[in-house]
């Protein structure tokens, strides 16, 4: 099914907006032109400033130099456990009405009218999940169903929580996005899940999590071998394996090189390798 001209393709690589404040207009303005076609965010104004991507989308489609069909846009519903004072919606209101005003709001930050994927930012327990995460996903799903969604996804989630969304949603889960930590073995049997199952596994805190593994001599005998650096290796990898990685970097010559890893592809040995990975 060819997608409609108001949703973009899923591109390779994600720009994360989180924890960027008062510069999110400036440095989503700048990831566009470095090329980023994937903008991550959220309608969390704890971690995020959903309405500073709108204004660099704004600006950038107001110039002519991109139109909404080019950029892939990613926004996330919050529980009120993991806001502050800051909230996007009435707390007293039931959950699917909470949904339901704070998709509101993220197309009135964004500026749009439709989001190509529209997560559900963690559930709301630990352990299994609860009627509030239904309720959640239900209201999520009638979103879709009106056509102002293409996709819908789930973050901060484990294996048995996946597991029980995919057995009990009418819409299921498009994506995936956790963070993947080399000492969990880069969340192997989440991502295992979702190759089974058409999950697009979105892999984020893929260099802050994992420090010192890229400064172990695996990373960096592949990075002098190939004349990149121990972070390009790192996203290199998670393209091999399926991942579509995102970065938050802040710096316009990191988002270069780390669009410019698709010039170039790792063995499957060396693959192999970094997957044993432990720390």
């Amino acid at each position: 099914m060819t997608a409609p001209a108001a949703f973009a393709d899923i591109p390779a690589f994600l720009y994360g907006t989180a924890w960027k404040e008062d510069d999110t207009e400036r440095l989503t303005a700048l990831a566009l032109e470095a090329g980023f076609r994937g903008i991550d965010t959220a309608n969390q104004r704890k971690h995020y400033h959903e309405a500073g991507v709108g204004a660099a989308l704004a600006a950038a489609f107001a110039n002519g130099t991109l139109a909404r069909k080019d950029v892939f846009l990613q926004t996330k519903f919050t529980f009120r456990g993991g806001q502050d004072h800051r909230l996007p919606y009435d707390p007293a209101a039931p959950v699917p009405v909470q949904v339901e005003q704070s998709f509101a709001k993220s197309l009135a930050h964004l500026g749009v009218s439709t989001i190509d994927s529209y997560v559900l930012h963690g559930p709301s327990t630990r352990e299994g999940l609860a009627a509030t995460d239904w309720d959640a996903w239900r209201a999520m799903e009638r979103i879709h169903d009106t056509g102002a969604v293409r996709w819908l996804g789930v973050s901060n989630v484990d294996l048995d929580q996946l597991e029980a969304l995919c057995d009990g949603a009418r819409v299921r889960p498009r994506f995936v996005q956790n963070r993947c930590f080399a000492v969990h073995g880069w969340d192997r049997e989440v991502r295992r899940y979702c190759g089974i199952n058409g999950i697009t596994y979105q892999g984020f805190s893929l260099l802050t999590a994992n420090g010192a593994v890229l400064g172990s001599a695996t990373i960096r005998d592949m990075a002098h071998r190939y004349g990149k650096t121990p972070e390009q290796i790192v996203f290199r990898f998670a393209l091999d394996v399926g991942m579509l990685p995102l970065t938050g970097t802040t710096s316009r010559g990191h988002m270069l090189a780390d669009l410019a890893v698709g010039s170039f592809r790792l063995s499957p040995e060396e693959v192999a390798a970094i997957e044993r990975l432990k720390r």
